[in-house]
Formats: structure tokens, C-alpha cells, sequence
């Protein structure tokens, strides 16, 4: 375990772009031994409740003071954990409250989504230190592999070689059949379908040797609110993301549920009827591919949604359509997840400003009103806190959660 920062395996040489690697970035953390359960737990639980003194977490996991004490040592030690100011009651020492050092571990995310790239390099309490987006009309290997070579340039030259031997791994959110996609055609059409048979371990071993970790894009959005957001308050809920194509996840026992498979949680499969009653998925009825659609047919170029996410205040006249549209079929999926899972609530994000989420979520609460819920427990609609970065956020916790977290299911 003390053998976990000596790591002689940094070879901090940033390659020619030309030679296609950027060896820069290998072994991060030695995977030599693994933190037990206690060192684990400990900081779940500084994760998720911040800083606490020792007393309260041996009240919290029920281990003897002197065993908080010692591992609380060693994992200070191992700089995973630095002390807070101290906490003066009236009789006695003052207790000193412990909290994840912020600096003792790195971790690197990347979203491969339909419509742009994200790129986050994210320190042990999901702040983000370096943040880079490259948009597209299709996601094409060549480019989005050139697009991560790139950062992972921008993140070796970021860092200094003390906090490059902390970065732990990559962790890389897209959707599972990021191939199966309808509408393109011509010389871009083959590239695309290759995403099928493209293994992503083996094309980031062109470019580091730190571990990759490949989860579900909107399940990673759901790890990113419930260990950073508003998935704090509550311990099983549903979760749904509203990008290019919809998506979702699931929370039971205050832990992401990724099922056998990793694929619990695909809200986007959620049957729909279309206008005529033709049988239709979640992903046709409510995603923004659907307003995509409505600014084409309208003359307008639709990229502008991701090129600038923060602000759709020129597009109001067809964005307040495509919400009411999608505040009911969200309401109606909403209902379906409880008929399965009596949730004590839904959270609500996605890849637009939050002004327009709130919204969302308001039509969402208003269209459940006229909806028939006999035999359902109605559960809470809630807005969720993250927004565009949620899916390579919560993909860059995949490394952190492998190697230092408990993971409840």
C-alpha cells in the first residue's frame, strides 16, 4: 500500500503529433494492491457527507475509534486526505474534521457523444481543471481520436510530474451503439459504422497506458449527479439526461445501478406512440434531434444548440414547441419507471441552459397532473445540477469509484 505514489513509470515525453502518440500520459497510480474496505469506506463517506471529524465517522461506519484513527493516518500519509480548521466546542480539544485532498488524485473523462466531444482532466473532488469541447455534425473516429490525443497532450502539459503520477485512469461515456444512427450517408457513412467494431481500450493504448474504464454516457450522467448534484437527497430514484438522443439511469441504495450488462437504466428504450400510433421509442419523442429538426425545417442551422449551450434565447419561438412536446412523453416515461420501481424521484438534465431545464421540468410536474396514476406512488420531478459536462464528469469518477470507493451494489 505505501508503494502506491512510487511510480518510476512516467515517462513525461510529449511525442510528435505526427507520429500519432502521446506517450506522455502512462501509469498514473501503481495498481500494486488494493484499498481495503475500510480505507474505502472512509472515503465514500468523506465523499459523499464532506469534511468529518473521527467522531462521527466511527459513528457513521461503525469502526472503533482507533481504527478511524489509523487509517485516517495512513490515508493523510498516502495524500488522499488533508485536515480541515479545527471545530471548537465547549469542553475538550477541539475535533479536526477530515476531507478528500483535492489533489490526490487525478482523473481524466471523455464524452463521445452524436453531436460533440468533452474532455475533462478532474481532481479527487470532481472539480474540473482542464475542460475541452469539440463539436460535429457526426462523430467520426479519426477526428474524435485526434480530439482526445489532443487533450491528453494539453493535460501532460497542464500538470506537474508530481500530479501526473496522480491521474488514475480514463474514463470514457458513449452511448452502446453509438454506430446505430440512421440519417448518414456518402464518404463519412463507412467510417461511422466502424465505431462497431472499435475497442477502446486498444485505440487509447495508442496514446497511454493508464487504465480505461468505458460506461454508458447516460449513466455516467447519472454517477456525476448523484455523487456531485442533487442525488445526495435521495437513495433510489430514476434519472433521465435529454441530449441529441435521450437517456437515463437508475439509483437504488444510494449507488448507480449498472446492471448485469451495464446497460440498467436505458430509459431511452421506453416505448412511445407516434402521431399516426405507430409504435416509437423515447429517443424519437423526446430528444433534441427532435428540435434539431424543427430548426432545419424552420431554416436555421442546428449546430448552434452545441455550439453554444449556455444560451438558446434567439431559438424561444421553437424551443417552447419542442418543450411542451417533450415535457409530456417525459411525464409519461416517468410514470412507466415508477409502474416498475416505486422511485421516491426523478431527476431531470441535459444538454441545454438551465434556464431551459427548469422550464422542462416545471412543464414535466404540470403534464404528470393529467396524467391517469392509479396504482402509482408518485414520485418527486426534480431539475438535476450538472448540465453538459454530466457524462464526462461522471465518466472520469469510473477510475476513482474502481480503485477507491465502495461500490454498494
Amino acid at each position: 500500500m505505501k508503494g502506491r505514489y512510487k511510480c518510476p513509470k512516467w515517462q513525461v515525453k510529449v511525442c510528435q503529433m505526427d507520429d500519432g502518440l502521446v506517450r506522455s500520459l502512462s501509469m498514473g497510480l501503481s495498481q500494486k494492491g488494493v484499498r481495503d474496505h475500510n480505507e474505502r469506506l472512509l472515503l465514500s463517506l468523506l465523499q459523499r457527507h464532506g469534511s468529518l471529524p473521527a467522531p462521527d465517522l466511527a459513528r457513521l461506519s461503525h469502526l472503533s475509534p482507533p481504527t478511524i484513527s489509523a487509517i485516517l493516518r495512513k490515508l493523510e500519509s498516502d495524500g488522499l486526505l488533508t485536515r480541515g480548521d479545527p471545530l471548537r466546542g465547549k469542553v475538550g480539544k477541539p475535533s479536526v474534521p477530515m476531507m478528500l485532498d483535492k489533489n490526490g488524485v487525478y482523473s481524466i473523462g471523455i464524452k463521445i457523444g452524436r453531436r460533440s466531444a468533452n474532455f475533462l482532466l478532474t481532481d479527487f473532488t470532481g472539480g474540473i481543471r482542464l475542460h475541452r469541447q469539440v463539436t460535429y455534425t457526426h462523430p467520426l473516429p479519426r477526428e474524435v481520436f485526434g480530439f482526445v490525443q489532443a487533450g491528453l497532450a494539453a493535460a501532460a502539459s497542464d500538470l506537474s510530474h508530481s500530479e501526473l503520477a496522480r491521474i488514475c485512469g480514463i474514463g470514457i461515456a458513449a452511448p452502446f451503439d453509438l454506430w446505430n444512427w440512421h440519417d448518414l450517408t456518402g464518404p463519412n457513412a463507412a467510417e461511422f459504422q466502424s465505431w462497431k467494431n472499435i475497442d477502446f481500450t486498444a485505440e487509447m493504448a495508442r496514446f497511454t497506458d493508464l487504465p480505461v474504464f468505458v460506461i454508458n454516457d447516460a449513466t455516467a450522467g447519472c454517477q456525476a449527479e448523484h455523487l456531485y448534484g442533487r442525488g445526495k437527497q435521495f437513495r433510489d430514484y430514476a434519472y433521465f439526461f435529454v441530449g441529441a438522443f435521450v437517456g437515463g439511469g437508475i439509483v437504488l441504495n444510494n449507488a448507480v445501478y449498472e446492471g448485469r450488462l451495464g446497460n440498467a437504466g436505458a430509459l431511452g428504450s421506453l416505448r412511445s406512440v407516434g402521431p399516426s400510433g405507430e409504435s416509437r421509442q423515447l429517443v424519437d419523442t423526446a430528444s433534441i434531434h427532435t428540435l434539431e429538426a424543427r430548426l432545419r425545417q424552420a431554416g436555421h442551422n442546428p449546430i448552434t444548440l452545441w455550439n453554444n449551450p449556455q444560451s438558446w434565447t434567439d431559438l424561444a419561438d421553437h424551443v417552447t414547441p419542442w418543450l411542451d412536446q417533450t415535457a409530456i412523453e417525459l411525464a409519461k416515461a416517468s410514470l412507466s419507471t415508477c409502474a416498475v420501481i416505486d422511485f421516491e424521484a426523478i431527476i431531470i438534465d441535459g444538454a441545454f441552459p438551465p434556464v431551459i431545464r427548469e422550464e422542462l421540468v416545471k412543464k414535466v410536474r404540470r403534464a404528470i397532473e393529467t396524467e391517469d396514476t392509479r396504482g402509482l406512488i408518485l414520485p418527486v420531478i426534480e431539475s438535476g445540477s450538472i448540465g453538459s459536462d454530466a457524462r464526462a464528469l461522471g465518466a472520469a469518477c469510473s477510475p476513482v469509484l474502481s480503485q477507491f470507493m465502495l461500490n454498494n451494489n
